[in-house]
């Protein structure tokens, strides 16, 4: 089942889009066992009421945070320029019925970002064993962004690990979404530029707030001033570390050369879970994807 819904220009993101969320999440609750992991001081942004964690998994360590006693679980992955905390307004207002994960996928945020694999096929492995190091049953997956192909591979090959998908302006390779790079149509330059091997460490260190705030943030926000002083001071903070574009640049490289395997598993494995879109600037790209991979529209 797929259902699709747009947020044009809409700076009141705690309304309709949890509104569908919660809708959505309450509609597949299921009873999970709850079990809380070893929670970790944090040294960036955090909120009250939530636990920052740290866990050793296929070969990193990657950060999240909890949040909420009770409910269904519900997986939140970011997209770019991001981090967990994309969704710093969505998760108190997401815990007071569930139980709320957010993560730094691998190279992002706070986790780890060493030598090593950064693909989509990678990071969906990474939440994979999340979920299950969890141990509260599968997750209402909410993806956005260039995670698009990272929570679609998860959904495909591990069914059993969620009970729900939330697209939020995503696309997938192999279904146009390397368009997005081609600058001759109104493409964005930056993803070339992110995918080329060795120049986004050569320019952005110690440009990384210029970069965010005259380039990538005033391109992607239709509401002014969406992004805060204090949501940029931790975006900052936490891509200004050595190396901290490592998760971005493997998640462009990957998107612009997996479009055939993707192609091919998603008429292998289309997503048998119930599909919600959410739609922006891009318009009905994100449904028009999700309609083509799933097993039926609603």
């Amino acid at each position: 089942m797929l259902e699709t819904h747009t947020e044009k220009d809409n700076p009141d993101v705690d309304s309709s889009c949890i509104r569908h969320l919660g809708c959505l999440f309450s509609y597949l609750d299921n009873s999970v066992v709850e079990r809380w992991n070893m929670h970790t001081a944090h040294a960036g942004a955090t909120l009250t009421g939530i636990r920052h964690h740290h866990v050793e998994i296929n070969g990193t360590t990657l950060h999240y945070v909890s949040a909420g006693t009770s409910g269904s679980p519900v997986l939140l992955v970011h997209g770019f320029p991001e981090t967990w905390w994309a969704f710093h307004k969505l998760i108190p207002l997401l815990a007071a019925k569930h139980r709320v994960f957010a993560a730094d996928l691998r190279g992002f945020g706070d986790s780890a970002n060493g030598q090593g694999d950064y693909d989509s096929k990678t990071s969906s492995e990474d939440l994979h064993q999340l979920i299950a190091h969890l141990d509260v049953g599968p997750v209402h997956l909410t993806g956005q962004d260039i995670s698009g192909a990272t929570v679609f591979r998860l959904a495909a090959t591990h069914p059993e690990n969620v009970l729900s998908l939330t697209a939020i302006e995503m696309g997938l390779p192999g279904f146009g979404m390397e368009g997005l790079a081609d600058v001759t149509h109104g493409g964005a330059w930056y993803i070339g530029f992110l995918a080329a091997p060795g120049v986004p460490e050569m320019l952005l260190a110690g440009r990384e707030r210029d970069f965010l705030t005259k380039v990538a943030y005033p391109a992607m926000c239709a509401v002014p001033d969406a992004v805060t002083v204090t949501d940029l001071d931790e975006f900052v903070r936490t891509y200004s570390r050595p190396d901290g574009w490592r998760g971005a640049i493997g998640l462009y490289q990957s998107m612009l050369k997996e479009g055939l395997e993707i192609k091919a598993l998603a008429q292998s494995h289309k997503v048998n879970a119930p599909v919600l879109t959410i739609g922006a600037g891009g318009g009905p790209f994100t449904a028009n994807t999700m309609a083509a991979v799933t097993t039926s529209v609603h």
